[in-house]
């Protein structure tokens, strides 16, 4: 399974990496779960992260396909080796034909540029609190649609995590067949070192942290021996459950 650590600045890059973080995810937590980075922040993470390592970035949350074409045609995003992950919200669009139109024009969008990036669809455990579909339909949208991956997360960040929204058993049944449907996937949402065991039943592809990686919380600084221990307990759980990339 991937490490995925989120920072918010280029300084909080090698911090991660020399943790042992694959892939690096470029997240503004004071914007909330999905808060974009401002672009010339962001350019600068692209600039300090090694083009062989994945990266990701937050987008935000849409309702509206116009505002998302907008915030595709303000992105900078260069040519890499590894791939460049982009994930989209739906909080707030109720309707799942809202996110199917979402997800069709982040596709379009993001075939303009010579080397695509991959289109995540992000998925809310707390989809009432957020006024988005539930997470088994962000799946079968985002299968039909054909976009790359999908990630389950928490919108709302009050001290309740991923694992206080959803039982082990039915999240580990979503990451299970997400995975049946051919789709890369992931999970946050608030995980702690302690969660890992139940997060990774079923066995997703990336684990991602912000503020169990950080000094601080979220909103602290990404720190090298929080992140080097989230990545020995995250390999010892893999192992424990047999997991194959």
């Amino acid at each position: 399974m991937q490490l995925l650590v989120s920072v918010r600045s280029a300084d909080e890059v090698g911090p991660a990496l020399q943790g042992g973080a694959d892939i690096i995810d470029a997240k503004e937590p004071e914007r909330g779960s999905l808060g974009p980075v401002p672009p010339g922040t962001l350019a600068e993470i692209f600039d300090c992260t090694p083009e062989t390592v994945p990266l990701s970035a937050a987008l935000g949350d849409f309702t509206m396909a116009e505002e998302m074409a907008e915030r595709f045609r303000e992105l900078r995003l260069p040519t890499r080796r590894a791939p460049t992950y982009l994930k989209l919200g739906f909080a707030g669009a109720e309707s799942l034909d809202v996110v199917s139109v979402l997800l069709k024009t982040a596709i379009r969008q993001a075939a303009c540029w010579s080397s695509p990036p991959k289109i995540v669809a992000v998925a809310y455990a707390d989809a009432e609190r957020s006024e988005s579909p539930p997470p088994e339909l962000i799946c079968r949208v985002a299968k039909e649609i054909g976009v790359t991956g999908v990630l389950i997360d928490t919108k709302v960040k009050d001290g309740r995590g991923l694992l206080d929204c959803l039982s082990e058993a039915d999240l580990a049944e979503w990451v299970y067949r997400a995975r049946r449907l051919g789709l890369l996937t992931g999970v946050a949402g608030s995980l702690d070192l302690e969660d890992l065991p139940a997060a990774c039943l079923g066995l997703p592809d990336v684990v991602g942290f912000r503020g169990a990686a950080c000094d601080g919380g979220r909103r602290g600084r990404v720190d090298t021996d929080r992140v080097a221990m989230l990545r020995r307990a995250l390999d010892q759980v893999g192992s424990s459950l047999g997991y194959c990339a």
